[in-house]
């Protein structure tokens, strides 16, 4: 087993491959590469990347973007259809009228003295694509933000690419991709956190494939004019969403569906979230409440190391 762990997309990567081969070495220096080049594309923090060219262009017509760019807003607006626009990359203002106007880890270390002034979260549907010539119109005032999804979509990428050679799982900050069972057959082994005490495990999680994403109100925090902040936008007010979950980690067939839906359950709350979760028997999940209750769906029992008794879902 070999691995690599870096820092790219405001989170620390971790790629593990299943082999002792020596081809294995420069194909985890080429994943991390891939991370760092979509970085430079992706981030709203880098001023020269093409994200940020596309977010100065928002009012001012169609603009030609490159593959990489293209790619990446169409998975985000596919995650915007898929939770009926509860997660939406046009929250890019909302965030920066909440505070989270830089990298995290510069963000971490400052407090905003402003008062907070919700910022509306304009719709995803008004931006108008052109496939044909890979063109891009944004409305006025519109600014993406490709955070979670363009993490969670390379890393799919980057284990899928892995996968055709190597067992491997890519770890992005604690959302993870799996390309199939390890080396030996058996599934990777999964342990979610809680939330409440992080030393702590909650669950034991047997993966063969697909993805297991967290999404939480705990982690990426800031103080602004004296309340903490959290970078969770609820798209019907602008501001930092008021839910009961503390944290939400769903299993699907795919990272990018996992992470979409830990952050639609965060965002709904609990009871409104597991109605949703039922009508997807292809998900499972496990919801952590702010008072401290832990919710696990039944579809979960099929991932867990020792099945336990579970707490509502379907």
């Amino acid at each position: 087993m070999q691995q690599l762990s870096f820092r790219a997309m405001g989170s620390t990567i971790t790629i593990i491959i299943d082999s002792d081969q020596a081809s294995a070495r420069p194909a985890l220096a080429n994943a991390r590469k891939t991370f760092l080049r979509y970085e430079r594309i992706l981030s709203r923090f880098r001023p020269q990347s093409e994200l940020s060219a596309l977010n100065r262009r928002a009012g001012r017509g169609p603009a030609r973007i490159g593959q990489t760019l293209w790619q990446a807003v169409q998975h985000a607006l596919w995650i915007a259809r898929e939770s009926d626009g509860w997660v939406t990359p046009t929250v890019g203002a909302a965030l920066i009228a909440a505070g989270y106007d830089r990298d995290f880890a510069a963000l971490s270390a400052s407090v905003t003295a402003h008062k907070p002034s919700p910022s509306p979260v304009p719709d995803w549907r008004q931006i108008a694509c052109n496939p044909r010539r890979r063109a891009m119109s944004l409305p006025a005032g519109t600014q993406l933000d490709l955070g979670g999804s363009a993490k969670g979509w390379t890393a799919a990428l980057v284990a899928r690419r892995l996968g055709r050679r190597f067992p491997a799982l890519v770890d992005a900050g604690g959302d993870i991709a799996i390309s199939g069972p390890r080396g030996d057959g058996s599934p990777w082994p999964i342990e979610v956190a809680s939330p409440h005490t992080p030393d702590q495990g909650l669950e034991l999680l047997l993966i063969r494939r697909g993805g297991v994403a967290t999404s939480g109100v705990d982690y990426r925090r800031w103080q602004q004019a004296g309340r903490w902040r959290h970078h969770l936008i609820d798209p019907y007010t602008g501001a930092p969403a008021v839910t009961d979950l503390l944290s939400v980690t769903v299993v699907a067939p795919t990272l990018p569906l996992a992470e979409m839906a830990a952050k639609t359950v965060l965002l709904r709350g609990a009871e409104n979230g597991l109605d949703w979760l039922a009508a997807r028997p292809q998900l499972a999940a496990l919801l952590v409440s702010i008072d401290g209750q832990i919710i696990r769906t039944k579809s979960l029992e099929r991932y867990c190391w020792q099945p336990a008794l579970s707490a509502g879902g379907g």
